[in-house]
């Protein structure tokens, strides 16, 4: 199987990280250290290589290293398969994100089609518990993963609907104003709906075809009863729900009110009545059966960014979780507190040490 791995990163004023630079050499990374010294900053930045604004969802002047506010910058050497790419993104104060690859400036998504990126960090934990804007967008970054055309389809859905609910909140009440920004989102949303089915079918045959020591877990796209799927239906939806909309100041349907339903299989419960430890093992799951899904279908398994991923684990399952990845082959950056919490890895694994020294963190690799 051919590789995807990140094989060098620069960071230059990056959060903690006045200036570091580290080399890989393919296998996964155990990057420990304590608390506050920016071991979740490396990963943030590796995060970037996918479209989006990353792990942490961050605004371009939050990434910047303080007092200094200079701008940051991430360069990394990524291997794809049979090609090497050269990737630099940085900010200026105040600016916009730029992004060159391979010395040509490019769009986002153009990351999509040369990196696939997938994370688990603690914040999701509460993820089957908590609102459901949270789910829906832990399905469509799986989703991109699959697709990458998937994030120009939301981009797409959402610009027109944020254009409609502006008519909406002006009371304006003229068709003509409508219909084409409700042909744009029935274009999308239609696509959006049939890329989140097929991400779910993927899922669910990885996890059924795969023995683990994780739970598998039923999941369904939930929508309300009556929602339009095809491209038609869902104009006529929206031309219809005019009225009903101005009142609300908002569009009341379509798939931005979408759900992601998951079910403990073995127990037949709910992910949201399970204990915290079932849903943390059930999303480990999902990410180990998005990784295995996208090694089939690409060639190549993809990075896996685990955040803390072992502090809850016993040391049965974390040594199962690193069997899996070392079986497929993943180039997997995990942190952790302590060294001991790769043990179990030994020497199939690269160590990282983070430390504070001075207000500045230090990387150490060996």
């Amino acid at each position: 199987m051919s590789g995807l791995s990140v094989d060098h990163i620069l960071l230059s004023h990056f959060r903690s990280h006045k200036r570091v630079e580290i080399d890989f050499d393919g296998r996964p990374v155990a990057i420990f250290g304590p608390n506050g010294a920016g071991k979740t900053n490396i990963l943030e930045a590796i995060s970037l290589l996918s479209p989006g604004r990353g792990l942490r969802r961050a605004a371009v002047d939050d990434i910047v290293r303080k007092p200094e506010s200079l701008g940051w910058k991430m360069a990394a050497d990524l291997r794809s398969g049979h090609n090497s790419h050269e990737i630099e993104i940085w900010a200026e104060p105040e600016k916009t994100r730029n992004l060159r690859i391979d010395g040509k400036a490019s769009a986002q998504t153009a990351l999509g089609r040369i990196a696939r990126v997938l994370w688990l960090v603690p914040s999701m934990d509460r993820l089957w518990i908590e609102g459901a804007e949270g789910r829906r967008r832990f399905l469509d970054r799986m989703t991109m993963s699959f697709e990458p055309a998937h994030a120009e389809a939301v981009l797409a859905y959402e610009k027109s609907m944020r254009e409609r609910n502006r008519l909406l909140k002006d009371m304006v009440r003229d068709a003509h104003w409508y219909a084409a920004l409700e042909a744009q989102m029935a274009t999308a949303g239609a696509t959006i709906m049939a890329a989140r089915r097929d991400a779910v079918l993927n899922l669910m045959t990885a996890q059924s075809q795969a023995e683990t020591a994780f739970p598998v877990a039923e999941l369904t796209v939930l929508n309300a009863e009556g929602t339009p799927e095809t491209e038609a239906e869902l104009r006529n939806a929206f031309a219809a729900g005019r009225s009903r909309d101005m009142a609300a100041g908002r569009t009341l349907t379509g798939p931005h009110r979408s759900d992601l339903g998951a079910v403990f299989a073995a127990k037949s419960m709910p992910a949201a009545d399970c204990s915290t430890g079932e849903q943390k093992a059930l999303l480990i799951s999902l990410i180990l059966a998005n990784a295995r899904a996208l090694a089939a279908q690409i060639g190549m398994a993809p990075i896996l960014l685990l955040d803390e991923v072992a502090a809850h684990l016993d040391a049965g399952r974390r040594a199962a979780l690193y069997d899996e990845i070392c079986a497929l082959g993943s180039q997997a950056f995990m942190t952790g507190t302590g060294p001991e919490l790769f043990t179990e890895l030994s020497d199939r694994a690269q160590n990282v040490e983070v430390t504070d020294q001075g207000g500045a963190s230090h990387v150490a690799s060996f």
